[in-house]
Parts: C-alpha cells; structure tokens; sequence
C-alpha cells in the first residue's frame, strides 16, 4: 500500500511540474540574426535538441549537430536543411558516454572550424547503466563527457567572444546529493536510477555557476536552463516482424503496411515520338521495403496514410515516368519489345519511388492500344506481308518438294543399285567368309576332336598313374598296418610269453644267484673253517715238525753215521704218512676222472706224478730223493 502512495505521490509531483512548464512558457520573441555565427547543439538529432538546432538554422547560424547515432544525425542535419534551406547544417559524431569520444571530436572540431561562438550541452538520458570509462552512464553523458567538452572548446569560446555556454539542466537537480567519495559511481537503492540523473543534474548547475564566475570579464557568459516539462523525443522506434513496450495514452502507435500492392497503371491519348496517341496499361508489384533506414523514410512519408493513399502516390510516380518514356519511343518500339519498355520504366522510376522506401517488385506492360487504327494498320501490312510471304514460301516449297522428290527418287533408285551391289558383294563375302569358317571349324573340329583324344589319354595316363599311386599307397598303408600288426602280436608274445619267460628265468636266475651266494658264502665259511683248522694243524704240524725236525736232524745226523740204509728206512717209514696226508683231501671224492688231450695211456699220466712226488717229498722232508743210489737205480732201471 505504501508503495502506491509513493507512485501516486510522484504521479502527482510530474504532473505538478509539467503543467507549471507548459503554462510558464514565455511567448516567442522575434528571431535574432546569427549569420556567421557557429553553434554546437549535442544530443540535437531528436527532442529539445532537434528543436533548438532547427531555430538556431531559421536564425541563419551554422549549426553542429554533435550525436551518437551517425545515420539520426544525418537525416536529422538533411530535414533541418530541407525545412529552413540553410545549408549550413552539418552532423559531426559524439559519443558523450565515451571521454575518448569527446576528445576526437574537439580535435576534429578545432582543426576543421575556425569559429564557436554557442555551445549548448543538451544531450542527456535518464537510463541506468556504466560507461567504458567506468563511470555512471547518467553522469557521464549529462555532466562528465560536456565538462570535458567544454574545457576543451573553452579556449576557442574566448577567442571568439561574445559567446555563451548553455548547460541543460532540470528542475530535478533540487533533489540531487553529490558526495566526494562516491562522485560518478552508480548510487543504491530502490531509486538508484532516479538519483542519479538528479546527481548529474546537480552538477549541471554546480558547473555553469563555477563556470560564470571564471569567466567573468572575458565576455564568455554561462547558463544553466530548465527547459520545462517535455513528453520526450521526437525519435521514433520502428518495430519490424517483433514487439516493443508502449505506454497508454502516452506513446503514439501507428501502423503502415507492409504487405505488396498491386498497382494498374494507365496512360491515355499519350504521344510517341512519332506523334501517334497510344493507350498503355500495366501491372506493377510493389512494397514497403523493410530495411531500417528506408523504413523510417517510408514512414516519415506515409505514416498516418491508409493503403490506398499510398497506392495512389506510387502510382502517380510510375505514370508520370511512363508518359515520360513513351514520349522518347515510337510504336513499333513499344509494340515490338515489350519487356525492353518495361525494363526501362522501372529502371527510370525505381530511384523515385526508392527514395519514398517503396520497392518496385516486378512491372509488366499488359496492353498497348490506339484510336486510330495504327496498330491495326501495321497489323495489316505486316499481315499482307506475312501472306505474300506465305504464298511465295508455297510456291518455292512446291517447286523444292518437286525438286526435291526427282533427288530423292534418284537418290532412291542410286541407293537401291547401290544397296543390291552391296547385297550382291556381301553375300559372296558372306558365302566366302562363310566357306573359310566351316574350313576352319572343320580344322579346329579336327584339332580339336585330336586334341581331346590326345588329352583323354592323357587323363587315362594321369588317371592310371594316380591309380597305380593309390595302389601304392594302399599297399603302403597295408604294409603298415602289417608292420604294426607284427609290432602288436610282438608286443603280445611279449607280453604273453616272453616278459613271463623272461620273469620266469629272471626268477630263476635270482634263486640260482641267491643259491650261488649262498654256496660261495657257504665255501667261503667252510673254507675258513678249514682254514682256521689248517692254520691249527699246520701250527701242530709246525710244532710237530719242529720236533720232528729235531728229530729228522738228529736222524740225519744219525744217517750220516749209519748211511743209504737208515737213509732209506726213514723214508719208507714216511711214505704212508705222506700219503695218508696226500690223499687224506682225495678221501671224500668219489670218481677221479683224468683228462688228457694228448695220445697216451694211463701209465704215462702216473710215471708222470710219480715222478713230481721226490718234489713233494723233498718239500714235506727235505730229502732229496733223487740223490738216493736207490732212487736213482729205480729210476734208470725204469728208463
């Protein structure tokens, strides 16, 4: 609720303002004379601006429109030209909202005019916003960028005084605060927009004071204005295929049609070159182009304008221009090429109607008619022409036809000659070509029925060998599989008789070791058994040897004494001694079998053992049988 009072309040306060503006207004006085006097107006393409500009021009001063927008200016300098016909109404650009801006305008300024006697810093906005330079947009455009301005022309001002600054300002700087610390920087809050437009205004007023008190004394006076209440700008907002915001009752909304119309041209009675009065109609397709700047001329021309107002001015355009040309052509130009006179006509009125943002489609001529028969009469002797022309055209045809079907016999009648000669000669070739083609068939039959014998039997051969290979492979293969049936039955006897032969004989090859160890350790118990008994004996032998030596010693003694006789008696008493001892080992055999290689007898193989017992004898007694006279007889005797 609070915040519809607030409205309503400021409602009431801009209304306030507005009628005391309007109602306060002083009435116009008469023009002052400004010839040779150069102004600069900024923001001057559109609202107070635009206005000013325009009486500055009725005046007769030189006016520089400083704006943005490049193409508003110009059209703005172009309109200000044409409603006042002074032409000293130039577009220089300005971009307040850019310091760099105005700095390359006051360059390009002081380099190209010699003169400022007026200065007037209209531009402003109201809009939100930062600049590039990084200040409030507001306080920028409607106080930075002119305080820049204006202390760069500042120098120029005094050379050419009297001369004067006017800053527009506004009744809204009662309501502005400057603070140092935040000078040019966006203010917050809910009325930040607001407050900074009355800020800049503040400092509109702030700076034409300071300003006039610098400047007292060098004729350059300053001034700040309150231009009063103003529903805005004149610039219009052209809105194509889109939307845009309108206020009601407020903003002034107005349509113009975009669609194509169709226009009929006619032109009566009109004069060629040749002075024959001719009727021509026409069809032409045209539009509203949609192109922003001859949109905008369109609708500065017809806005306001229904359809057919609009109709009637383009038509009125295209007439005009066709009387022109049909003036400069004569009929049979007209009549004869009809798409050249229509080409021309929109060619001649496409600029005109252009520059109105009417775009011409398409424009055809439709009828070209006269009065008098001109037309008609070049229809005749044209007609007349065309008929004689027929009928010499079928005379010749005849004439040629006749002509032409004599050839064509005779070509007919050479042709067919021609064509029999050719039968003729192609069947010879033929019966020719024919005759050598069976001769060949029947030679390469041949060759080839040859061909297949020699082949077949070569097949049979390579069929033969391949079964003489199969053969030899099966009887591989049979050879193998009796090889390995060999390898089986092997493998069984194997198996079958000899690992169980061989087991068997291993066996008993084991029992027969196993018996010969045993028998070997069974000889070698008894053999040192025997041995140790041996080794018993032979000690008793040895003792008893010993003695017997002590006694074969004293009996050698005894036979040195006693001779031959007791020689021999102790060897007769030894004899079955030895023996007994000799055979005592012979004693548990029961065969002796002698093997002698040799042709002999018995006797030999004993003469021959009796004759190694002296050996023996003399080993066990030592006496040497031999030297014995009656051995040595024994044995001579023997001899």
């Amino acid at each position: 609720m609070g915040w519809a009072l607030l409205a309503v309040g400021l409602l009431l306060v801009l209304y306030t303002l507005l009628r005391h503006g309007l109602s306060s207004a002083p009435r116009p006085r008469g023009r002052p004379e400004l010839r040779g006097r150069t102004a600069i107006v900024t923001g001057g393409s559109s609202g107070i601006g635009a206005a000013t500009a325009l009486e500055l021009a009725r005046c007769g001063a030189r006016v520089i429109l400083a704006t943005r927008s490049a193409r508003r200016g110009e059209a703005a300098a172009s309109r200000i030209r044409r409603e006042t016909g002074n032409n000293e109404v130039l577009f220089m650009h300005l971009d307040l909202a850019s310091l760099r801006s105005v700095r390359a305008f006051a360059s390009t300024f002081l380099r190209q005019e010699p003169q400022l006697h007026l200065l007037i810093n209209n531009a402003g906005v109201s809009a939100g916003g930062t600049t590039e330079d990084g200040f409030s947009l507001p306080f920028q455009v409607n106080h930075l960028g002119h305080f820049l301005l204006t202390q760069l022309l500042l120098e120029r001002l005094r050379s050419c005084a009297p001369s004067r600054v006017v800053i527009v300002a506004s009744s809204a700087h009662c309501a502005g605060r400057l603070r140092p610390e935040s000078l040019g920087r966006p203010p917050s809050g809910l009325f930040s927009t607001f407050q900074d437009y009355c800020d800049s205004k503040l400092a509109n007023v702030l700076h034409a004071r300071e300003l006039a008190t610098r400047e007292q004394g060098t004729q350059v006076t300053c001034y700040a204005v309150h231009p009063g209440g103003c529903c805005g700008s004149d610039e219009k907002q052209y809105v194509y295929g889109g939307w845009a915001w309108a206020w009601w009752c407020i903003t002034d909304t107005q349509r113009i049609s975009l669609e194509i119309m169709t226009l009929q041209p006619r032109c009566e009675d009109v004069e060629t070159a040749e002075g024959v009065a001719i009727t021509v109609t026409g069809v032409a397709q045209v539009k509203i182009m949609t192109e922003k700047e001859l949109l905008a001329v369109a609708c500065e021309q017809f806005l306001g304008k229904n359809v057919q107002d609009v109709k009637n001015v383009v038509l009125q355009t295209l007439e005009g221009h066709l009387r022109s040309i049909l003036g400069t052509l004569t009929v049979e130009q007209i009549y004869q090429d009809r798409d050249q006179f229509a080409k021309l006509v929109r060619e001649v009125a496409a600029p005109d109607v252009g520059r109105m943002g009417i775009e011409i489609l398409s424009f055809t001529i439709k009828d070209v008619y006269d009065k008098v028969d001109y037309l008609s009469s070049l229809g005749k002797t044209q007609i007349a022409a065309v008929q004689r022309d027929a009928d010499i055209g079928v005379a010749e045809a005849e004439r040629d036809a006749g002509i032409r079907e004599a050839q064509c016999k005779k070509e007919m009648l050479d042709v067919k000659f021609l064509a029999d000669t050719k039968i003729a000669d192609s069947k010879r070739s033929f019966e020719l070509q024919k005759a050598a083609f069976t001769e060949e068939v029947n030679i390469k039959t041949a060759e080839a029925q040859l061909a297949y014998e020699l082949q077949s039997a070569r097949e049979q051969q390579k069929i033969r060998q391949e079964e003489i290979e199969i053969e030899v492979v099966e009887r591989k293969k049979q050879i193998e599989v009796e090889e390995k049936e060999v390898v089986r039955m092997e493998k069984e006897l194997v198996a079958t008789v000899k690992q169980p032969a061989e087991a068997e004989a291993y066996r008993i090859q084991q029992i027969a070791e196993g018996e010969k160890v045993k028998q070997i350790l069974l000889a070698q118990a008894e053999a040192e058994k025997i041995r140790k008994i041996g080794e018993a004996e032979a000690f008793v032998i040895e003792a008893i040897g010993m003695a017997e030596a002590e006694g074969l010693k004293l009996k050698a003694e005894a036979l040195q004494k006693y001779g031959e006789a007791a020689q021999l008696s102790l060897v007769l008493d030894a004899l079955p001694e030895i023996a007994a001892k000799v055979s005592a080992p012979l004693s548990k055999v029961d065969e002796i079998v002698i093997l002698n290689g040799e042709k002999g007898s018995t006797m030999s193989d004993v003469n021959r053992l009796l004759a190694e017992i002296p050996t023996s004898v003399r080993a066990i007694t030592g006496v040497d049988l031999t030297k014995l006279p009656l051995f040595q007889k024994a044995t001579e005797a023997k001899e």
